[in-house]
C-alpha cells in the first residue's frame, strides 16, 4: 500500500473543481450508501487492463481510447450505447487489421459524468448560475434549481453505469463483436461516404481471410478470440467523494482499487502535486492516465510520475497530450526527453480534441483538420525522438451529430445547428471517428516499416 494513505487521505489536502454541495450530512449520506453498493468493475479486470498496457508501453500495442465527452441520463438508451461501440469496434479494426497491430480498447463510458469547468459560474443575459458540472453533479437547464448540486444524481450515475456496464460486457463476450460482423458494423448514416467504401473493403479482406481460416479447421466456435473482445472502461476521477465510496480492498491481494471504472485519469486542471486528486491516485493500483497541457513543466512531470508510479510500473501510468495542434512540437519533446532521461516507463497517448476548441457561430466546435493535425505532430515528434507513439485519446459518439467541422464528408459551419446535442464539449461522429482511424492505421503502419 502506498505509504500514508487511505481512501480518504485526499480529504486533508487542498482540492480544485468541487462543486459546492448545500446539504453537506445528504452528501455523506449519499456517499455512506455507495459505499454499500457492488463494484461496478473487478480488481482482476483492471489488472488485466493494466498488462495490456503494458504492451503499449512496450510498442507492441495501441491504445485506442474515446468516447462520450459527458454522459448524460437524458441519452441512456440500449441503442445509444450500442451504436457507439458499433463505432468503436469499427475503428478497432480499421487499427488491428489495417496497421497490423493489437488494439487495446478503453471506452470513456459507465462513469464519464463529471466535468471540469474554467470558471465556477456561467452567465446568460443578465443571470449568473453555477456552471453545469455533468450530470452526476446538477442539470444542464439553465434555472436556479437545476444547477443546484444534488447529491442523489451520484446514486443515478451508479445506476446507469451499472446497465451501461452489464449491456457493454454483453455486447464484448457474447457474440456481437464477432468478425463475422464485421459488416454489421456500420452504422446507416455513414453508408454512402468515402469511409463506408473504405471500410467496406477492408471488412470484404477479413471476411475472405475468416473463410480461409475457417476451411483450416480456424473458427469462431472453436477460438473464442474471433467473436469476444476486451472492453473496458475509463472516466476523469473529478467527483473524489463518489470515488472514495467506490474504493474497495481485492480481497486477492490486499489492494485498494477504484472499482468505478477498470482506469480512471487526472485532468489538466486537477494534477497538483500536493493536492487531492493526486493524493487518491498514487494509492489504488488501478491503471492511471495523467492529462499533459501546455502548462506542465517536464520537471513537475518526473514529480508527478514518481507520486503515481513510485514502482516504474509498465501500464500503470498513460500520459495524454493535450496541447493543441500547433503546440505539438514546442511542449511534447521536453516531456519525452525528461522521461527517457529518467527511464520511466509510460504510455504516451494523443488528445487532439481538448486543445482544438474554437467558437463558429456561437458554437463550440473542433475542426477536423486541427484534430488530424495534432494527431500527426505527435506522431513526428515520436518519430524524431525515437519513441512509440501509443495510443489516441478521443471525444466520438455513434450518433449522426454536427459538432466537429471538416472530414471527408464535410460537417460546415453553418451545418452546427442541425445535431448539435453534446451536454458539454464536441464530439466527433461515426464517419470522422472512421476516416481518423484509418489515417491513424497507416501512420501506425508507416511507423512499423520506417523501424
Amino acid at each position: 500500500m502506498a505509504k500514508d494513505w487511505n481512501p480518504s487521505s485526499w480529504r486533508a489536502k487542498a482540492i480544485e473543481q468541487v462543486p459546492a454541495y448545500p446539504d453537506a450530512n445528504a452528501l455523506a449520506e449519499t456517499e455512506k450508501r455507495i459505499a454499500t453498493f457492488p463494484p461496478l468493475v473487478f480488481a482482476g479486470e483492471a489488472r488485466k487492463l493494466k498488462r495490456a498496457l503494458a504492451e503499449v508501453a512496450e510498442g507492441r500495442s495501441f491504445l485506442l481510447q474515446g468516447g462520450d465527452c459527458a454522459e448524460s441520463f437524458a441519452e441512456h438508451g440500449a441503442d445509444n450505447i450500442r451504436d457507439f461501440f458499433r463505432a468503436f469496434l469499427q475503428m478497432a479494426v480499421v487499427l488491428t487489421f489495417g496497421a497490423s497491430s493489437p488494439v487495446v480498447k478503453v471506452g470513456r463510458i459507465a462513469g464519464q459524468f463529471a466535468k471540469p469547468r474554467s470558471s465556477g459560474v456561467e452567465t446568460k443575459g443578465d443571470v449568473t448560475l453555477p456552471s453545469y458540472r455533468g450530470d452526476i453533479v446538477n442539470g444542464i437547464e439553465f434555472d436556479a434549481a437545476s444547477r443546484i448540486p444534488n447529491p442523489e444524481r451520484q446514486e443515478m450515475a451508479y445506476r446507469q453505469s451499472a446497465a451501461t456496464l452489464n449491456l457493454l460486457r454483453a455486447f464484448a463476450q457474447g457474440g456481437y463483436a464477432n468478425l463475422d460482423n464485421v459488416h454489421q458494423w456500420m452504422l446507416g448514416f455513414v453508408s454512402g461516404s468515402p469511409q463506408a467504401e473504405r471500410y467496406g473493403q477492408l471488412a470484404d479482406r477479413i471476411s475472405e481471410t475468416m473463410n480461409f481460416m475457417r476451411a483450416i479447421g480456424i473458427n469462431s466456435e472453436t477460438h473464442p478470440a474471433l467473436r469476444e473482445t476486451d472492453f473496458f472502461t475509463s472516466h476523469e476521477a473529478l467527483l473524489l467523494g463518489y470515488e472514495e465510496a467506490m474504493t474497495r480492498v481485492d480481497s486477492t491481494t490486499g489492494e485498494w482499487y477504484a472499482t468505478s471504472g477498470h482506469m480512471i485519469w487526472i485532468g489538466d486542471r486537477t494534477r497538483q502535486l500536493e493536492n487531492a486528486h493526486v493524493e487518491y491516485c498514487r494509492g489504488i493500483k488501478n491503471p492511471l492516465g495523467l492529462k499533459c497541457g501546455p502548462s506542465l513543466k517536464a520537471d513537475d512531470l518526473i514529480r508527478l510520475i514518481d507520486v503515481l508510479n513510485p514502482q516504474n510500473e509498465a501500464g500503470r501510468l498513460t500520459l495524454i497530450t493535450r496541447f493543441g495542434h500547433d503546440k505539438v512540437e514546442e511542449y511534447l519533446p521536453r516531456l519525452i526527453r525528461a522521461v527517457e532521461r529518467e527511464g520511466r516507463k509510460v504510455v504516451w497517448s494523443c488528445d487532439p480534441m481538448h486543445g482544438n476548441t474554437i467558437t463558429v457561430n456561437d458554437y463550440k466546435t473542433r475542426p477536423f483538420d486541427r484534430i488530424l493535425g495534432e494527431v500527426q505532430s505527435f506522431f513526428d515528434v515520436h518519430r524524431a525522438e525515437g519513441t512509440h507513439a501509443g495510443g489516441i485519446h478521443i471525444e466520438m459518439t455513434g450518433k449522426d451529430v454536427t459538432e466537429c467541422t471538416g472530414g471527408a464528408r464535410p460537417v460546415l459551419a453553418e451545418d452546427l445547428s442541425d445535431r448539435y446535442h453534446t451536454h458539454c464539449d464536441p464530439r466527433l461522429n461515426a464517419n470522422q471517428a472512421l476516416e481518423l482511424s484509418f489515417l491513424v492505421a497507416e501512420r501506425i503502419k508507416k511507423e512499423a516499416e520506417a523501424h
